[in-house]
């Protein structure tokens, strides 16, 4: 398995459209699993219209998306070591991971899926539009 995680940081906030001088990749180490916790490793990162009105450090319905952190976003990816109960290794869920290569959880958040019927790359669209 992979020991190292690429993330997209937002680092400025955009003037006008988003540009790649706003965002940055770094890779950061990832840390052993505890007790409880479940890795992901992302397949599909939402891209999203209301992405765009969360860079702005404004008032709005949802807070600004800070800087220098990953952005956010849902994900759709495939369980790939556990320490959770509930999660084993091939399992297909869905989170909230952001644009991330990997996500860590205690499990909380995610959605396991079936994508006997619905290809996963159609899932997180599904799970928007529940709610």
């Amino acid at each position: 398995m992979a020991k190292v995680n690429r993330q997209i940081l937002l680092v400025s906030r955009p003037q006008g459209a988003a540009s790649a001088d706003n965002f940055k990749l770094v890779e950061t180490p990832l840390a052993p699993l505890g007790d409880g916790e479940v890795r992901v490793r992302n397949h599909y990162l939402s891209l999203d219209p209301y992405m765009r009105g969360r860079m702005n450090d404004a008032k709005s319905y949802a807070p600004p998306q800070p800087l220098n952190e990953v952005m956010i976003g849902g994900t759709v990816g495939e369980v790939v070591e556990s320490k959770n109960a509930a999660f084993k290794a091939g399992d297909k869920v869905v989170g909230t991971f952001g644009w991330q290569e990997f996500g860590t959880s205690d499990g909380k958040g995610l959605q396991k899926v079936d994508d006997t019927h619905v290809p996963t790359a159609a899932t997180a669209s599904t799970r928007r539009s529940r709610g």
